[in-house]
Order: structure tokens, then C-alpha cells, then sequence
């Protein structure tokens, strides 16, 4: 139920009227109406555009038209009042029982409620994380993974069929190093001194996976050359940093339908045909890049290499994808592995990356497009820094990694819940601020607690009620008289449910998760401002002494809520709490 999207259609159903009338002309495009929140809620519960953005085509005044159409809205039981305002705008005041029925649905509905069909079953690839499997996953991971997270669930909730998907990066130098930080770990582990010089991987976490390849081999590889070790140890170390990063995954909550291999596009002819698919549209070339002003990036070389044509496809440079020596370029197996996600079948692709991958968009957007021909969008979503506090202080030392804060280190000091729902508290391309101490302060200043202690409120007051006899199931609480929520502080939390729909569908088309952290703020700072007023005004407590009927008109709205609440934090991934601890 979009009550937005409903009052859209009485609005452009009005229009046609006007059309049969002969008021305003045949053959007008209405796809630019709206029904919208106004700006100031002083002003109805809702405004339409439909005169101003019809004047124009229709050949007529907008005020004119707004007055004929807000006769003709104002004719609809379900509005209380339709008002011309300013040049052509009309703003809408809805009835009581418009709202009642708000609450009566989303009881009825349970979690389905704010359910939609947006997506209408298209499939959909997230790709998130895609940290390189070197070590546990970082603070700066831990928000890409959040944020994949919450936005595939978010599209499932809006009708997409979803994959959450991780790349591992194993088919590259790193991995080398990793497999080099691991033997000097092993040989560490058979009594031998060793030094990590730079550019290998010391820390801690290393240790065990040393001591795990030395009850594996014994001293098989002591003393030998690195040839004989390198391709074992690179394939042993790779799959215990991925257990390592699974197991990381699994502590925020977190959980890939696929796990995608860098490897094994190598050797398999999956870049070549990428490449072909490529050159078969005239893409690929022999040429030479002009050096770029500036340092020089590390994919430019001036010999004649193979470069992709992406500047066809909205890129600033065309980009090599083969070296002068014959060796792949790093965006080379990228390629191929979006085109592998297009012959997948998906038709619409996701990918969070870090905020220093800022200048690799143009390029991967172009690869798409043209293997796709540009049938299958591709949106990049950049994920910017997260910065630690302790104490007031600035936090960036592990023990567990040597170097940086792990995902582990934040889940094990505040809980999954709390990291999940901070690292969605700004939009993905805004630094964000984590204090350690503020995220588990029991204040309105910390939202988590905020949207927590609200859902564990109504959970209160419905055992409360339990208590006292009083009927208070989803079931039961949906059938009552609702026409008793009269009051307009009980109405304006049920105008903040009718919002939630409408939120999932503005959320879901933009890829923003954030929006709806927000909303639940917003919709908990409702629901304790009117427990609040109870406080002063005996009859809008949730239970009247006395009075089961007013009661559970009053438990409906509460339970409403909490039912939002619910359904909002599941897509966020954090669970809903029934009594604050």
C-alpha cells in the first residue's frame, strides 16, 4: 500500500475526467505529476503539481486548472479538503479514517507492509567487499559491506530479484606477497628468525596460518627455493584468508550467494572472449596513449599496447587492456568478469567500491556498456572513509592486524547491530564519524538506541496489556474500531507509517539504504513524543483503565509501528529488540 502512489491515481483519474469534459485537451503526458508530501506540513497532508506542470501543454492558466481539479479531489471521501495554493500548486488535507486505515493495513500486512513491486522480478548483481584475500577485513570494508548488504535487501524488499556477490581478487601480485608473508610465518613456526621486509604482510593474523601450512607440510618447503612453494602456499594462504574473511562476513551478519574467483578467468579463455566480444564491435585497437598531464598511472606505457575503445562509451581515455609484452592489464579481467555477470542474465548491475576507486568508474560504466550494448545498466556506488574514536581520541591501531582496525575489532566492541546501523547513519559518499563510546550511549543523540528503545516501548505496553486482559495480537488489534485514534498527535504517527511505502520505492530507485535509517529515526521520534505527551495528557496513554476498546485502538497504532520498525531494521540487517538491556 503506497498511499502516495493511490491518491496519484485519484488525482490523474480526476485529470482524465477533465479530458472526457472537454476541460482540458486530449493526448496530455502525465507522467510528470506528483503526489508528494509538502514542504511545510502546515500546509496538508499532501500537494499535487499536476496544474503547473500541465498549464503549458494544455494551453491554459495553472491556477484555473488547479481550481477545477481541486473541485473535483475535493468531491473524494478520502479528502478532507483540496486548496489552490500559490501559482497553481493544490494541497490536500486527508480525512481521519484515511490514516486509520494506515494503521489497520499494516497490521494486516505484518512485514509485508511497504512490501513493493518496483523491481517487478529484474535481476539484479550487488558486488560488495571484494576485499583482496590478504588479510581480515578492514573498518573501511566494514562499511562497503554494510552498506552492499542493506541496499541488496533493500531491492529485494522493492521487487528485484538480488545476488550478493564477492570478487576474489586472487589472480594478482598480492597474492604472491601473501603467499611470500605466509612461508616466512611457517618458517617462524619451525624455529627460524625471520624478517618482514617492506611491501609483505606482517601481522599477527599470519601466524596461525603459518603454523596451520607447517602441520600440512612439515618442513617440506625449509630451506627449498621459492618455486618449489610459491604456487602451493599462494593456493593454501588464499583459502585461509577467505575462511578468515567468511568468517569476518558472518560476524557483521553478512552473507554472499557467490563468491567469484579472479583466478579463474585466467588460463580458461574467458578474457580472451571478452575481448573478442570487444573487437567484434570495432573496440579494440593497436595504438599508443598520449602520457597523461601529470604523474603517470601505472597502465600507460609508451609502446604500442591493445587498448578498448571506451571513450565510444563516455570514458575520458580509451585503456589498455593488453601490454606490449603480451601480459594483461589490470582492467583486463575486470572485463571479463562483468561480461560474465551479463551472460549471466542479470539486468542490472551493482558495485560498491572504495573511495579510491573513484577514477576506475568511467572506465568499468564503458565495458558495460558496450558489452551490453548497453541494454544492461551498471552504477558504481563509492564508499567513503569511516573515521575511529576512543575516548575522544582518534583509534587506529590493531593488535590483530599490526596497522589498521579490523571489522572484528568494531563488531567485538559494540555488537553487529550497532556497527550495521551507524554505518548506514550517512550516505555512502560522506565520510562518517564512528565514537565508540557515543554509539552506545542510551540517548536520543545515538539513533540506534533511539529506533531500539522505541520497538522495545510498544513491546512493553503489549505485555502490559497482556497483563491485563486485554487481546492484543495482530489479528484481533486490525478488526478493532480505529475511528477512536482521534487525536492529532495519534494521527501524525500514523501519517509517519503511510511514509514507509513510499520511502521504500524513493530508497530503493536511488540505491540509498541511509534513507531509511533516517525514516526510522523519525518514525521513533513520533512514537516517544506522543508516549511522552501521555505522560501529561491521561487519555493519550496506549491503555485506559477500563476501556479495552480505546485500549487496543491505541495498541494498534503502537503495534503498527513496531511493525515498521521491524521491517525497517531487517533491511538494515540489525534485529529489533524487545527490552533495552
Amino acid at each position: 500500500m503506497n498511499l502516495f502512489s493511490e491518491l496519484r491515481d485519484t488525482v490523474t483519474g480526476a485529470l482524465g475526467a477533465m479530458v472526457a469534459d472537454g476541460a482540458l485537451p486530449d493526448g496530455l503526458d502525465l507522467a510528470a505529476v506528483t503526489v508528494e508530501p509538502p514542504r511545510d506540513p502546515a500546509h496538508g497532508d499532501m500537494a499535487t503539481n499536476a496544474a503547473m506542470v500541465l498549464a503549458k501543454p494544455a494551453g491554459a492558466k495553472p491556477r484555473d486548472i488547479a481550481a477545477a481539479l481541486a473541485d473535483r479531489l475535493a468531491a473524494d471521501p478520502r479528502i478532507a479538503m483540496a486548496e489552490v495554493a500559490g501559482p497553481g500548486f493544490i494541497n490536500l488535507r486527508l480525512s481521519p479514517s484515511v490514516w486509520q486505515e494506515v494503521v489497520r493495513r499494516a497490521l494486516a500486512a505484518g512485514n509485508g507492509f511497504g512490501r513493493s513491486e518496483l523491481g517487478a522480478g529484474e535481476r539484479v548483481n550487488v558486488e560488495y567487499v571484494s576485499a583482496n584475500p590478504t588479510g581480515p577485513l578492514h573498518v573501511g570494508h566494514t562499511r562497503g559491506a554494510v552498506f552492499g548488504d542493506a541496499l541488496a535487501s533493500l531491492l529485494d524488499y522493492a521487487g528485484y530479484e538480488v545476488t550478493r556477490e564477492y570478487y576474489i581478487n586472487d589472480g594478482g601480485a598480492q597474492v604472491d606477497t601473501l603467499a611470500r608473508s605466509v612461508y616466512l610465518r611457517y618458517l617462524e613456526a619451525h624455529g627460524h628468525e625471520v624478517a618482514f621486509e617492506d611491501g609483505t604482510y606482517p601481522g599477527d593474523y599470519l601466524v596461525p596460518v603459518g603454523e596451520a601450512l607447517k602441520a600440512e607440510v612439515g618442513d617440506a618447503y625449509v630451506g627449498t627455493p621459492e618455486e618449489t612453494w610459491l604456487a602451493p602456499v599462494r593456493a593454501f594462504a588464499t583459502e585461509r584468508m577467505m575462511e578468515l574473511i567468511r568468517a569476518d562476513l558472518d560476524a557483521l551478519g553478512v552473507r554472499m550467494d557467490v563468491f567469484f574467483s579472479e583466478k579463474s578467468l585466467y588460463g580458461t579463455g574467458r578474457i580472451e572472449a571478452a575481448l573478442d566480444a570487444l573487437r567484434s564491435k570495432g573496440l579494440i585497437y593497436e595504438g599508443v596513449l598520449e602520457p597523461p598531464k601529470g604523474k603517470t598511472p601505472e597502465d600507460w606505457e609508451p609502446r604500442e599496447q591493445t587498448l578498448f575503445r571506451s571513450t565510444a562509451h563516455g570514458d575520458d581515455v580509451d585503456r589498455p587492456v593488453m601490454k606490449s609484452d603480451g601480459s594483461w592489464t589490470y582492467f583486463a579481467p575486470d572485463i571479463a568478469y562483468h561480461y560474465d555477470k551479463i551472460e549471466r542474465g542479470f539486468d542490472r548491475l551493482i558495485d560498491v567500491f572504495g573511495a579510491d576507486h573513484g577514477g576506475y568508474v568511467k572506465r568499468m560504466k564503458a565495458a558495460v556498456s558496450a558489452l551490453s550494448d548497453g541494454r544492461v545498466p551498471l552504477d558504481v556506488k563509492l564508499m567513503q572513509l569511516v573515521k575511529l574514536y576512543k575516548r575522544g581520541e582518534p583509534f587506529k591501531m590493531s593488535k590483530r592486524a599490526g596497522t589498521f582496525v579490523t571489522l572484528r575489532d568494531v563488531v567485538e566492541e559494540v555488537g553487529a547491530d550497532v556497527t550495521r546501523f551507524v554505518m548506514l547513519t550517512r550516505k555512502n559518499d560522506a565520510p562518517l564519524d564512528f565514537d565508540f563510546d557515543k554509539v552506545l550511549e542510551q540517548s536520543k543523540e545515538n539513533p540506534v538506541f533511539y529506533v531500539q528503545y522505541a520497538h522495545a516501548r510498544v513491546c512493553s505496553v503489549l505485555r502490559k496489556a497482556a497483563e491485563a486482559g486485554i487481546e492484543a495480537d495482530d489479528a484481533t488489534l486490525a478488526r478493532v474500531d480505529l475511528s477512536r485514534l482521534d487525536h492529532e498527535a495519534e494521527l501524525a504517527l500514523a501519517r509517519k507509517i503511510a511514509e514507509w511505502p513510499r520511502l521504500v520505492e524513493i530508497a530503493a530507485r536511488v540505491y540509498e539504504p541511509h534513507r531509511v535509517a533516517f525514516y526510522l529515526y523519525d518514525l521513533a521520534s513520533e512514537l516517544h513524543s506522543l508516549w511522552n505527551r501521555g505522560n501529561d495528557e491521561p487519555a493519550l496513554r496506549f491503555l485506559q483503565e477500563g476501556d479495552s476498546a480505546t485500549s487496543q485502538a491505541k495498541l494498534a497504532l503502537v503495534r503498527a509501528t513496531a511493525v515498521v520498525i521491524a521491517a525497517g531494521l531487517g533491511i538494515l540487517g540489525v534485529r529489533p529488540v524487545e527490552e533495552m538491556r
